[in-house]
Parts: C-alpha cells; sequence; structure tokens
C-alpha cells in the first residue's frame, strides 16, 4: 500500500536534515553545519506507533536575494515536496527568532492548505519558550518546541502528524516488482539530465556545476507495462578527492545505492572518455554484484570521426574486466538513443537473474573435455568433473573438480568466455568458484 508523504521543509541550517535523521532513525540524510546543505529532496521509510510513512527531506527555502547560485531552484525543488506531500513540517530556529526568511516560507506554505505543523527546533531546554511567541505571526498556528538533537518533544510532534495523516491508498511507493536502477557515475556527466529525460519532469537539480546532486534520490517509471525504481546517485568522486564531511557523506549514499540495485547504468561523458575514475566506479558495482550497462553521454559534442575513435578506445582500453558490459552512444541533450537503453536494462536484469540449466551446463563441460582444453602443472593435470548454479543476482556457478589449485586466471577468463557463448548472460558479472569433488556433501 502507498505510504502517505510528510515533507519537512524550513530556511538553510534550522535542523530539518536532523529532525529527519530523529524520525527515521538512520543517519540517512546528509547533516553538515554548512548552510544549504540538503539540495534536493531525499526520500526516508519511516514509522511511528505503527503508522508507516515517507519523509522527504527537503533542499532549504531561500529567497531570491541569496548568493547561492540553487536558492531558485531549492525553492522549486521544496515547493514541490509541498506539492506531493500530505502533511508539512515547517521548520524554524527557536535560537534565532523569525527572519525574513521564515515569512517567505510561511507565505508559500500558507497556499497549500495542506495540514501544516511549525516547529520551533534547538530548544534544548523545553522550559525556555519565551521566544516561541514571535512565531505566532507567522500564521501557521501554535509553535511546537522541540530539539532534534535532544529527541525533545519529537514524540508529541509525530503523534500529531500521524494524526493528521490520510488513509493510505491502495498501490505501493516502490512497488516490490520494480527493476532497481542506479545511475552512477562521476560528477557533472549528466546523470541527472538522464534521470530526469526517464521520469519526463525535473525530478533532480541540474546544473553544469560539478556535484549538484549530493543524495540520492529515486523516482518510479513505468514503461510498456514493467516498472522501474531509478536511483539519481550524487556523482562519487576519488576518495582522496572527498576533502569535505559533506562529499564523504555523498560517497557513502553513492554506495548505498549501488548496494541497493540490480543493475547499475554507469553515464560516462563522451568529450572526457572512460577515465580512470569511471573504470573504478564501474568495478564497485561488479564487485557489489551488480549487472551493468555503460551510456556514452555527450555523445553529440565529439565533432569528428577522430574524436569518436578515442572514446571507444578508451571504453576498450579502461573496460577490459567488463567486456560483457553493453555500450551504448546516447546525448541527454538531444534524447539521441534513450529509448534503447530500456532494452539494454531489461536484458541486462534478466541475465543478473539467470537459472543456468544444469544438464546444459554439463553438456558444455563435457564438449570442453572433448577439446582436451585444461590446466596442467607437472604431474597435476585439472580435471572438471560436474558443475551446477550455486547462485544468482549475479549467476554463479561451482565446479567441482580434482585440484582447485591449479585453476588460473587465465583459465577462469576461458570458462567465463565458453559459458557466455552458450547462455545468454549479457550486462551480468559471473562468478565461478572451484571446489574439489570430495567436499561436496558439506555444499549446501
Amino acid at each position: 500500500m502507498p505510504k502517505p508523504i510528510v515533507a519537512v521543509v524550513g530556511r538553510p541550517n534550522v535542523g530539518k536534515s536532523t529532525l529527519v535523521n530523529r524520525i527515521a532513525q538512520k543517519r540517512e540524510a546528509i547533516v553538515h553545519e554548512s548552510r544549504g546543505v540538503t539540495r534536493d529532496r531525499s526520500y526516508h521509510d519511516a514509522e511511528w506507533c505503527g503508522t508507516e510513512f515517507t519523509l522527504v527531506d527537503t533542499g532549504g527555502i531561500e529567497t531570491g536575494r541569496s548568493d547561492d547560485a540553487f536558492s531558485g531552484r531549492i525553492r522549486e525543488q521544496a515547493e514541490a515536496a509541498c506539492e506531493e506531500a500530505d502533511v508539512i513540517i515547517f521548520v524554524v530556529d527557536a535560537t534565532t527568532g523569525v527572519t525574513e526568511e521564515d515569512e517567505t516560507v510561511a507565505r508559500i506554505l500558507r497556499k497549500t492548505k495542506k495540514p501544516t505543523f511549525l516547529v520551533a527546533n534547538k530548544l534544548d531546554n523545553p522550559s525556555d519558550d519565551k521566544t516561541l511567541w514571535d512565531f505566532y505571526a507567522l500564521g501557521l498556528g501554535e509553535p511546537i518546541p522541540i530539539s532534534a538533537g535532544h529527541g525533545h518533544g519529537t514524540g508529541d510532534l509525530l503523534d500529531d502528524v500521524v494524526e493528521a495523516l490520510p488513509e493510505p491508498t491502495p498501490e505501493a511507493v516502490y512497488p516490490s516488482d520494480a527493476l532497481r536502477v542506479a545511475i552512477i557515475g562521476r560528477p557533472n556527466v549528466g546523470k541527472s539530465s538522464i534521470t530526469n529525460r526517464f521520469a519526463g519532469r525535473n525530478r533532480s537539480i541540474v546544473s553544469d556545476v560539478a556535484g549538484t546532486t549530493r543524495d540520492a534520490l529515486d523516482v518510479v517509471v513505468e514503461r510498456e507495462g514493467r516498472r522501474y525504481r531509478l536511483v539519481d546517485t550524487a556523482g562519487m568522486r576519488k576518495r582522496n578527492l572527498v576533502h569535505e564531511d559533506v562529499e564523504y557523506y555523498s560517497l557513502v549514499r553513492g554506495l548505498r545505492a549501488i548496494d541497493e540495485a540490480e543493475v547499475c547504468v554507469l553515464v560516462v561523458d563522451s568529450s572526457v572518455g572512460v577515465t580512470e575514475q569511471d573504470q573504478k566506479i564501474a568495478g564497485l558495482a561488479i564487485e557489489r554484484g551488480c549487472a551493468l550497462v555503460i551510456l556514452l553521454n555527450k555523445w553529440d559534442l565529439l565533432e569528428d570521426d577522430r574524436q569518436r575513435e578515442e572514446v571507444m578506445q578508451s571504453v576498450a582500453r579502461r573496460m577490459t574486466f567488463a567486456p560483457w558490459a553493453p555500450v551504448l552512444r546516447v546525448s541527454a541533450l538531444t534524447g539521441r538513443s534513450l529509448e534503447k537503453v530500456w532494452a539494454l536494462v531489461d536484458r541486462a536484469g534478466a541475465a543478473h537473474k539467470s537459472q543456468i540449466p544444469t544438464g546444459k551446463l554439463n553438456d558444455m563441460l563435457a564438449a570442453m573435455r572433448e577439446s582436451g582444453h585444461t590446466v596442467v602443472k607437472g604431474p597435476k593435470r585439472l580435471r572438471i568433473q560436474y558443475a551446477n548454479q550455486t547462485g544468482n543476482c549475479p549467476p554463479a556457478v561451482t565446479f567441482f573438480c580434482n585440484f582447485p589449485e591449479l585453476v588460473d586466471d587465465n583459465f577462469k577468463r576461458y570458462l567465463e568466455n565458453r559459458i557466455r557463448q552458450v547462455f545468454e548472460l549479457g550486462g551480468t558479472p559471473v562468478r565461478l568458484r572451484f571446489r574439489k569433488k570430495q567436499q561436496t556433501s558439506s555444499l549446501s
């Protein structure tokens, strides 16, 4: 069943993310003293007294006079969150009193006509409520004193919020049958633009400033009867370049998105080619068992065949460890070939869940034995008796043999290539394991 949505809004640095973490009981929202850290909406599952709901942590709403280049779009994102929400929590800073920005936010919220709770945060001493009187002037009812950091007053707030929530509707917010797809890559390669193209609306802030998307953002897309849960992740930089805490938390969120994904779509900037960092991000996705599709974005910026050939050479050079990953040349700006992405994602997702018939697998081994290709070291000769699939998502095949220690990287590559020739496994990694035949009784 779909969960009702609670949006947490307010000007920057009033403690919205701290309150979200307190309610969700997870450290998922980015919390930092820097003004305006949370730029996009981010979604979190929460529950209170048996009632489940989705919590939305928004970017701080700012007036147009702010020096922050994102302030106008942050305001749009917060307004969009209010449109989506069933209940709104408006957070103000009890230690500073009413500001002009608070008044601006209040004017926005008074127009929503949705249940709104005015929350005066950072009131660490509950008895010190003298500053609350100023907030009555905002015209949003009685201010509720809380301390998100210490938890004072949050229980009473949640009692009121849950009471104001509407009855849930039949469909799930994130359908369980939706294919989980993470859009990954370096900062400023076009991930948010591609996500917006897929979603058909401005779901993420799109800018030519590197690192705009700091949190991972989810959106469900339905196409031709199939549903996809797209996660637009924060651009992941090299670990040794992550100087600010904010960047570090964004990197962690990006890795979490990969951990939850079935298929990762690696977006590469064609004007630069596949870089070492692209290579490492792809390696992270494969290491965590995700299927992989590679999009060469901004292909329209390449002016001649020489530039195009250099990009394809960078793919061949940097992605030797994943020759099975399909590569598609696209443009988020013009929409070039983006419709073809769905078919590649579907095939990669299906391969990721593949069940390889044991009979056909052992028929392949029989053909290999007839060819005589094996590993010989001294008096030892590798003989593989049989194999079966022992895992999926991604597929894992265990080979039972006489001398597992003889298996080297070259023979593993040979085996994987033979498996891929026989079975439809494009787009997914394959795990190969080797066991002595005598150990089969201990395997489950």
